[in-house]
């Protein structure tokens, strides 16, 4: 990435995002307070957010919508149909930044066709109604009315959508804000609330419980084979889940360009679980972590490719290849690469991740190295290194040493950073690459090793507990 490239992506926002924003701000004021004790303030960011609908097909829905709840009628479809004019609005928003993105790399995407809508069985709707009847309690009730009971109340819809691996994504994002509300609890004493995050959360879930909407179907994606070269791993952490995403480039066979794409993994976890162990967690994916912790690039047959760049991870048609180094990658791949298109319901701000190459840079760093910031010239962007994952070697003081960086560009909190997957350094006069999935099969530095072993297996060691559980 240039600098004249980095300049063009860093000037102002695009138009109207911050206008846009601020209508959705007063959306997720609504939830804070709830929808069953509007003021006068409220309600009038209701209206607004409708006006901002009003050249949209969804105008008169959302019209009627506002002025519903404003006069104290709020029904679960009146708040699901708000709940789409605020996805719609951050989707506009992350269209503008995406562009713009997209025309300072030079970076082509594809677009994004429409599914056919999947079927639906009669067991999923009476969770999707259970669960939407819950989130919409939330809504009347609001953030800092919610307490222990309301959040309970969730527990039986929440096993039940457990239950279900076709409802695998609903649920565990449904549970997730039911962990975060109790781990809150009491909410109406908290000082500060994460009301963007908790707002999402609710928008989401409540969309996805929407009978028709989409679920990725594995079997009717598209099948690909050929190599896939790694450009690094995100790693995800919640109290309840981890997750990796591996970003990469599929080489095809044939003609066909060279795609960007990104491959996930997940398991359930328990909050103690952290650091290098939450790799143990995935241990099921011997042959994804092999070529993760050994820098090696995968050979992949038959996997399902879903329209969102996201190859469906079956480890039996995957076998490890040669070697390869992510930075030579990027350099030689990364320009041509097509980029995925965006599905509807993950067009979102902070859902933008694209893997970026930076190199010639001078790197600074806060005395403790908690801003990092690197600087091209006269042009600067921060780099996230409160992203980096505790369960891999990459540091704030190697990125603060840093020469080159593969990393994903990112937009959160109003303006772009790095957030660092694989970074170029010197220490001790020698070159070292560091990335986040190193200690994929285990730490590979003494000091961190030998602290694991004393510490013990704590997945081992819960995994022996739960079967003793189940075996009384």
């Amino acid at each position: 990435m240039l600098e004249t490239q980095l300049s063009t992506l860093l000037d102002d926002a695009p138009s109207g995002v911050v206008e846009t924003l601020d209508l959705v701000s007063g959306f997720d004021e609504g939830l804070v307070s709830g929808f069953a004790r509007l003021g006068e303030e409220r309600a009038a960011a209701l209206t607004a957010l409708a006006g901002a609908m009003a050249a949209t097909p969804l105008a008169d829905r959302v019209a009627a919508a506002a002025e519903k709840i404003a006069g104290g009628s709020v029904t679960e479809e009146h708040l699901s149909v708000l709940a789409g004019a605020r996805i719609a609005l951050l989707g506009a928003v992350h269209d503008a930044l995406l562009a713009r993105l997209d025309t300072a790399l030079r970076r082509t995407r594809a677009t994004w066709p429409q599914p056919p809508t999947p079927n639906r069985t009669t067991s999923a709707g009476n969770l999707f109604s259970g669960c939407r009847s819950w989130l919409t309690e939330l809504a009347i009730a609001g953030w800092r009315g919610v307490d222990h009971d309301l959040i309970s109340s969730s527990d039986q819809v929440l096993q039940a959508l457990l239950a279900d691996p076709a409802l695998r994504r609903l649920a565990v994002l449904t549970d997730g804000l039911a962990t975060e509300l109790h781990a809150g609890s009491p909410i109406g004493t908290m000082e500060r609330l994460p009301v963007r995050r908790w707002a999402d959360l609710w928008t989401r879930a409540l969309l996805l419980s929407q009978a028709g909407a989409g679920t990725d179907d594995a079997q009717a994606a598209e099948r690909v084979s050929g190599r896939l070269l790694i450009l690094g791993v995100d790693v995800h952490e919640h109290s309840t889940a981890v997750q990796i995403q591996v970003h990469g480039v599929l080489e095809s066979a044939g003609d066909s360009p060279s795609r960007l794409v990104r491959t996930s993994v997940a398991a359930a976890k328990v909050d103690t679980i952290v650091g290098p162990a939450l790799w143990r967690l995935l241990a099921n994916y011997p042959v994804l972590l092999g070529a993760l912790a050994e820098r090696r690039s995968l050979e992949i047959t038959d996997l399902p490719l879903l329209d969102s760049g996201d190859l469906v991870w079956q480890d039996d048609r995957a076998k490890a290849g040669d070697p390869a180094d992510p930075f030579v990658t990027a350099r030689v791949q990364l320009a041509d690469a097509v980029a995925p298109a965006v599905p509807p319901l993950n067009r979102h701000p902070v859902g933008i991740a694209e893997p970026v190459l930076v190199e010639g840079y001078t790197a600074t760093s806060s005395d403790e190295h908690s801003t990092v910031t690197f600087a091209f010239g006269n042009v600067t962007i921060p780099v996230a290194v409160d992203r980096l994952p505790s369960c891999g070697p990459l540091t704030p003081q190697l990125v603060a040493a840093s020469s080159a960086c593969v990393g994903l560009l990112r937009w959160d909190g109003g303006s772009w950073s790095l957030q660092p997957l694989v970074v170029q350094a010197t220490v001790k006069r020698k070159p070292v690459v560091s990335y986040t999935g190193d200690w994929a099969m285990g730490p590979t530095d003494p000091k961190v090793a030998k602290a694991e072993a004393k510490a013990g297996d704590a997945v081992a060691v819960l995994r022996e507990r739960a079967g003793r559980l189940l075996r009384k």
